[in-house]
C-alpha cells in the first residue's frame, strides 16, 4: 500500500475521531481514537502487502528477476573479460 495512501486513512481517521468525539475537552479520548484507526490502517496495510509478498505471481516474479540477473552478471563477466583482452592487444601509445 503506498504512503499516500496510508497518509489518507490517516487523516481520516483524525477529522472521524474528531466528529466522534464528545465534547471537544476530551483529547485524551480523540487521541486514542486517532491511535486505534493508526493501528487498523496499519494492520489492513500489513495484511494487504502480505498477501502481495506471498501470492503465486510474486514468487514468480522474485524467480524470474533472479533468474535474469545471474544472466546478466554473466554477461557482463563475459564483457569484462573481451574488454580485457581488447586492452592487452591494444599498441601502446
Amino acid at each position: 500500500m503506498k504512503a499516500s495512501i496510508l497518509l489518507a486513512l490517516v487523516c481520516t481517521a483524525v477529522l472521524a475521531a474528531g466528529a466522534r468525539a464528545e465534547t471537544p475537552r476530551e483529547p485524551e479520548a480523540l487521541v486514542r481514537k486517532v491511535q486505534e484507526y493508526a493501528q487498523k490502517a496499519t494492520d489492513m496495510a500489513k495484511t494487504a502487502l502480505s498477501m502481495v509478498q506471498d501470492s503465486e505471481v510474486a514468487q514468480q516474479a522474485r524467480r524470474w528477476l533472479s533468474d535474469h540477473a545471474d544472466l546478466a552478471k554473466q554477461r557482463l563477466a563475459w564483457l569484462k573479460e573481451q574488454l580485457v583482452e581488447l586492452w592487452k592487444k591494444a599498441p601502446a601509445a
